[in-house]
């Protein structure tokens, strides 16, 4: 052997690196990789099979653009500012002695300075290219932009200047100022830690690649910023104060000329800046930015101090009054307020006799359901199986009955999953199974039964009623608010069913397969692999469930359908069914909105279209954006059986949709095409009021010194059957206006004056706003009075007690409260329906229905009476036209059209009128009597003892009527009398519903 030499040391053995770590890297790398593939590749799939592909594509196209040339222009400046520097870093560099720190610093970073010169740019990158992918919409619309053809009244510019220009333009200076900084700072400190700059005991020392680096830099940071001060003078028009918008007195005397000055002083400084690289100098540049620094405090915040402090505010009602004309034209212009008809409206306070005659067929129509209340008693009716579900909250709509137009409270009975026995809530049971609910369910708006439910028109399985039959429209829903995540449906003709469809009673309930085109394929392994990662389902992949023709429905919530293929649009919060062309559609409204309209006064979606229902959760709260320009552009459908979705362009002249359908083309369908049946369902959206109607408490006065002195400001009422002071929302119902001879379905809400939080309002009414709904029934033609805005104006001095008064006299009325504490007899629940106001007989007539719920977990409120009340007089009875006539006085006269008239009661009581007082006095004992008796037998479970009661209870009644008819005058009575008791109309009983 040979001997190793004394002194030398054994080499050392180089490890050799397994093969594992790479592999985990590779593999982990791939999984995650697949991962997102199959994320994207489901997407593709979906809007392949939706049949909007191409938003997809440009969507993601137009975020992909946007996303790499902002990271581009960031990484590559970063880069080139790092790289260039080092390139002039000096050979040797001054007082550089081999202990300088500077010097350790370099000799560290040499070895991953490539890594470094190249990260940092990637990261910076990234970042920026992320930051500028969230702004693809600006981009898109700037460059699609369609001109308004009008003009802004300070700079004659095009509108679309300001909402699509504008906007693009001060992003793109914001990037650009960015990138200026950072790849400056980067450059920056290569030079220092190579030398180029040297902090010394003389000074700071640079070198004239570092000087040229600083006066480039500075030269065009200056020119952004001379563009920023002069895109400044237009975006004064969006300014935004607490009492109005735009551009006021000294915004367009003081700001917008010295933001002009300051622009041109920036352009001569960075001029300075441009010529300092060339000599060397720096005196002239350093001069002129302390000066731009100087007239920068002084010009573009001392002076228009002076003039807003010495000059506006003295004489402000004066000088502001034609800005303020601006901002009262424009807003109304934005939110489509200025075409809205006011009428003065001197309501009267006397219900006089006879006095709705020319009312008849309004308040033969009020509608006495409450949507928000009666779930329950849809769902105790309707429900025949736990897995079915009713909305928390129904929807209002109306239909064509015998040339007649009925209001309707509609919903459909949607799956609940929840509504399973544990044992039940496999995951093939929840997702092959149980995958779809069954049939509409409408009601009478103004009709209740014997016993105060409602009076179908369409409800059952099979599903049948005057809206139809499963022969005439498919009532299956796959597509709703509650559907599930996902369901596999669809199977080859002659195929098994599986799908849990319509219950049979007592016999097994019958199965269904799919037959619709409402998801992607899952029939092959892949489609299969990707879902059950999107899912994170390994029963999805494994389930002998699927076949080839399966297919996978999930984003079934019409919303949410809707959204992703008019990402561009905000949604209404809410989406209520009906029955079009033999289906089952949801009607979704869209709205395009913008915060860049001049002039016009900002709006929190959220804030002003919260109310007493957003607040519980019947309706979905709009976004927490600001706006100032809002139109319901777009009425979309989502069909409950296959989920198809269809756009429809309700509002064609709308500058921003047209620039969105050049964006999507042919996503949007014309006006032309929506049926007439479609037509005759469309509402008058609900938030879009709600924006309206806030704007209305300060925006319905139009002359700038009353708006000045904001001394005629109103508020919505808060909603007064509830305790949380939430606003009252707005109604759906059909109401003839002064103006109209007909009724037409209408929304509506009141006004009263100003409240002020912890100070003390008049609960009177000062306005009524009603929003014509009626868009026809022709097909592709729009009614000529739909979205028209009636605004009834009463006088300030009225005495019209408002909706929180008149809750007030309701409950303190002595006769009404001693018949609701008759109907609480049990512990029954007494609830208040919606309280309805209704511009009829020369006045304000409320009308709210009152529901009593008995005990029970199965219970459900049940239409017991109704309260009317005009001016200061209440009326209370268990039928509408009772109540009405208790009020008015009369018979026929508040319910027909005939106009008839009633003759007053007698001065004096005839002989018997006290007898039949005595007689009605011990009946209503009897009754009372007779119903706890009930309560008692029922509670006991004693159904002998409560069919006797109930027996008695009737008998009672019957006396009770009788002698009500032998006294005179005792249906005309208002608050100041006794209240009617219950009578012979075919209304319900005092007694409370039983648990069923």
């Amino acid at each position: 052997m040979t001997a190793r030499p004394e002194g030398s040391s054994p080499r050392p053995l180089r490890k050799r690196r397994g093969p594992l770590i790479p592999t985990i890297i590779i593999a982990v790398v791939l999984v995650v990789g697949f991962v997102f593939f199959a994320q994207v590749w489901s997407d593709v799939l979906w809007y392949q099979q939706v049949g909007f592909i191409q938003v997809f594509i440009t969507q993601n196209l137009a975020r992909g653009l946007v996303f790499v040339v902002g990271g581009l222009g960031m990484g590559v400046s970063v880069y080139a500012a790092i790289k260039l520097a080092y390139r002039a870093r000096p050979v040797y560099a001054p007082d550089g002695g081999p202990q300088d720190a500077l010097s350790r610093y370099q000799a560290q970073l040499e070895p991953v300075r490539r890594v470094v010169m190249a990260g940092v740019p990637i990261v910076f990158g990234l970042f920026a290219g992320a930051a500028a992918a969230s702004q693809w919409q600006k981009v898109v619309l700037f460059f699609n932009q369609v001109p308004f053809g009008q003009t802004d009244p300070q700079f004659g510019l095009d509108m679309g200047f300001y909402m699509f220009t504008l906007p693009f333009i001060g992003t793109l200076v914001g990037y650009l100022l960015g990138v200026v900084v950072i790849a400056g700072i980067a450059g920056l400190l290569t030079h220092y830690l190579y030398g180029s700059i040297r902090i010394r005991e003389q000074g700071i020392y640079t070198a004239r690649a570092a000087h040229l680096h600083l006066a480039i830099s500075g030269g065009v940071l200056l020119l952004l910023i001379a563009v920023n001060f002069w895109l400044d003078r237009y975006t004064t028009l969006q300014n935004t104060y607490p009492r109005w918008s735009g551009a006021m007195y000294t915004d367009v005397n003081a700001v917008i000329p010295t933001q002009a000055i300051l622009a041109v002083a920036a352009t001569i400084v960075a001029i300075l800046f441009f010529i300092a690289a060339a000599i060397g100098r720096w005196r002239l540049p350093l001069i002129g930015t302390a000066m731009l620094v100087i007239t920068g405090i002084f010009a573009g915040g001392l002076y228009p101090w002076v003039i807003q402090q010495f000059q506006v505010t003295p004489s402000e009602k004066t000088l502001e009054g034609p800005y303020i004309n601006r901002n009262i034209s424009l807003t109304r212009e934005a939110y489509g307020l200025d075409n809205v008809e006011v009428s003065p409206y001197n309501a009267t306070t006397s219900a006089s006799q006879s006095a709705l005659a020319q009312d008849a067929q309004t308040t033969a129509s009020v509608r006495l359901f409450d949507p928000s209340l009666v779930s329950s008693t849809f769902q105790q009716l309707e429900q025949y199986r736990p897995y079915y579900q009713f909305s928390s909250a129904l929807n209002v709509d109306r239909y064509a009955l015998d040339n007649k137009v009925q209001d309707t409270i509609i919903s459909v009975r949607e799956l609940n999953l929840g509504g399973l026995s544990p044992n039940q809530q496999s995951w093939y049971n929840t997702h092959i199974v149980y995958t779809h609910g069954y049939g509409v369910v409408a009601a009478y708006g103004n009709q209740a039964t014997t016993d105060g439910k409602p009076v179908f028109m369409q409800s059952g399985i099979p599903s049948t009623g005057v809206l139809g039959t499963e022969d005439t429209y498919q009532p299956r829903i796959y597509f709703g608010q509650y559907s599930p995540d996902y369901s596999i449906v669809g199977g080859a003709a002659g195929s098994q069913p599986r799908e849990q469809d319509k219950p049979q009673g007592s016999q097994s309930d019958t199965l269904y397969t799919y037959t619709g085109n409402g998801g992607p394929n899952v029939g092959n392994l892949f489609n299969r692999l990707v879902y059950a990662i999107k899912f994170q389902s390994t029963d999805l992949l494994f389930t002998d469930g699927v076949n080839d023709k399966s297919q996978i429905l999930y984003d079934r919530d019409p919303r949410t359908r809707v959204q992703k293929i008019a990402p561009y649009l905000t949604l209404d919060g809410t989406a209520y069914p009906a029955i079009v062309d033999g289906r089952v559609k949801w009607i979704v409204d869209g709205y395009t909105t913008s915060q860049y309209f001049p002039y016009s006064q900002q709006q929190q979606l959220q804030q002003v279209t919260t109310d007493s229902q957003t607040g519980t959760g019947r309706n979905a709260a709009l976004p927490a954006s600001s706006v100032n320009y809002i139109r319901n552009s777009v009425k979309a459908t989502v069909d409950a059986f296959d989920g198809s979705v269809n756009l429809y362009a309700w509002d064609d002249q709308d500058p921003v949709l047209k620039t969105w359908e050049k964006v999507f083309p042919t996503t949007v369908k014309p006006l032309s095409a929506m049926s007439g049946s479609l037509m005759s369902h469309v509402r008058y959206p609900e938030d879009l009021f709600k924006v309206q109607r806030e704007l209305l408490t300060r925006y319905h006065v139009t002359d700038p010194a009353s708006f000045y002195d904001n001394n005629d400001v109103w508020s919505v009422p808060a909603d007064p059957t509830q305790s949380s002071g939430a606003k009252q929302p707005p109604y759906y119902m059909s109401l003839q206006m002064p103006d109209q001879k007909t009724p037409a379905f209408q929304l509506t809400s009141s006004f009263i004056p100003q409240t002020v939080e912890a100070g003390k309002s008049r609960d009177v009414m000062y306005g009524f706003l009603a929003a014509d709904s009626d868009a026809g029934n022709k097909a592709g033609v729009k009614g000529s009075e739909y979205g028209k805005l009636r605004l009834l104006r009463l006088p300030t001095d009225t005495t019209v007690p408002g909706p929180g008064q008149v809750q007030s006299r309701f409950d303190s009325d002595p006769s009404v409260s001693t018949s609701l504490n008759l109907l609480r007899q049990g512990a029954s629940k007494v609830q208040n329906g919606n309280l309805l106001t209704l511009p009829v007989g020369g006045g304000l007539l409320y009308v709210q229905p009152v529901y009593v719920q008995s005990t029970g977990a199965t219970s459900y409120p049940t239409l017991q009476r109704v309260l009317v009340a005009f001016g200061d007089k209440v009326g209370f009875a268990p039928t509408l036209p009772d109540a009405l006539n208790a009020l008015f006085g009369g018979t026929g006269s508040t319910t027909s059209g005939t106009g008839g008239t009633s003759q007053p009661p007698p001065t004096a009581a005839p002989p018997g009128a006290s007898d039949a007082t005595s007689q009605l006095n011990q009946a209503l004992n009897d009754a009372k009597q007779a119903l706890q008796d009930s309560q008692s037998a029922l509670s006991k479970g004693d159904f002998t003892a409560y069919g006797d009661a109930q027996k008695r209870l009737s008998d009672a009644v019957q006396r009770a009527i009788t002698a009500e008819s032998k006294i005179p005058g005792a249906q005309n009575q208002g608050s100041s009398g006794a209240t009617p008791s219950p009578s012979g109309s075919a209304s319900p009983t005092p007694t409370p519903s039983p648990s069923k």
